[in-house]
């Protein structure tokens, strides 16, 4: 798939990271995610993010990361476009690129670098350096220890024509209306606050209308009706799921760090698909608020 090709596919229509599969060791279990893939893949998503944020890149070293892109696009190959996660200091978020290329990725999703603060001069130089290590779309995670400005945005697209998608996981809506204006239609542009349905509205209004859901990893069906109402403009439906599921649901995911992956998983366990327990440092849902889930969970009905 071209850059262009995948920039357009991002724009198109509801994105989401799949969780990654652990089994009770921790270890990549790549049979139930080949199943968890063919499970989402008929709901109706534009792209999945293999080993993105969701799918704790973070904790994945080199050669599990391989083997959860390998089995993402092997089993999603004409069926469903697999856009890899990348990150890490300028060196290893090139060969994590370069890997997704070769196994037949179409596209990475340059996650921030972590921990160091770095100026925009740093900032542009580590994503030209990825850019330019690979021949696929790059779209670039703004979130974190990576806040770019309209300056630096410009530079990167004035110098990374295969840098074709913005994710902005920051919320300055300053700062977005300033990047939408002055890049215009030259990426994609894409939610990526957590949890992007409670922002959709908003971020439509600034000419975002596209988001990532982690919701589509266990209520499918309401993630896309969410979305369907969202871009059709039925604030009536978007309202009532906002105030009966979402805002419920980011009070119990706000009581813990780290909990916008755990109850994700968590949420994929109740509905008998479950992709095991988080890795350490995050820690998984206490047993009475898994409960409170399903019961939250159980008022929107099947999935």
């Amino acid at each position: 798939m071209q850059a262009q090709e995948l920039k357009r596919v991002l724009e198109s229509g509801l994105l989401s990271f799949p969780l990654t599969d652990f089994d009770a060791n921790l270890t990549f279990h790549p049979g139930r995610y080949a199943e968890r893939l063919e499970w989402l893949m008929p709901y109706g998503a534009s792209a999945l993010f293999a080993a993105g944020g969701t799918g704790e890149f973070f904790s994945l070293e080199p050669e599990e990361y391989s083997r959860v892109v390998a089995t993402a696009v092997e089993t999603c190959r004409g069926r469903m476009p697999i856009i890899a996660g990348a990150g890490g200091g300028t060196t290893l978020a090139i060969k994590y690129a370069q890997e997704a290329e070769r196994l037949g990725a179409q596209g990475v999703l340059l996650l921030p670098h972590y921990l160091t603060e770095a100026t925009q001069e740093g900032l542009v130089a580590h994503v030209q350096a990825v850019c330019r290590s690979v021949s696929f779309g790059v779209i670039v995670y703004n979130r974190g220890a990576c806040r770019l400005t309209p300056a630096s945005l410009q530079q990167l697209a004035d110098t990374c024509p295969n840098l074709i998608g913005f994710k902005d996981g920051i919320g300055d809506i300053e700062s977005m209306v300033a990047i939408r204006l002055q890049l215009g239609d030259r990426f994609a542009y894409l939610g990526g606050l957590p949890t992007a349905e409670v922002f959709a509205g908003a971020y439509k209004a600034m000419g975002v209308p596209v988001y990532s859901s982690a919701v589509f990893n266990f209520i499918p069906r309401t993630a896309m009706a969410f979305y369907k109402a969202h871009a059709a403009g039925d604030t009536a439906t978007t309202d009532r799921l906002i105030r009966d599921f979402f805002l419920p649901y980011l009070e119990l995911r706000n009581r813990g760090q780290g909990y916008a992956v755990s109850i994700v998983k968590a949420g994929a366990t109740i509905i008998g698909h479950g992709a095991g327990p988080v890795r350490p440092p995050l820690s998984d849902l206490k047993a009475a608020e898994v409960e409170e889930l399903r019961a939250l969970m159980n008022k929107l009905g099947p999935q």
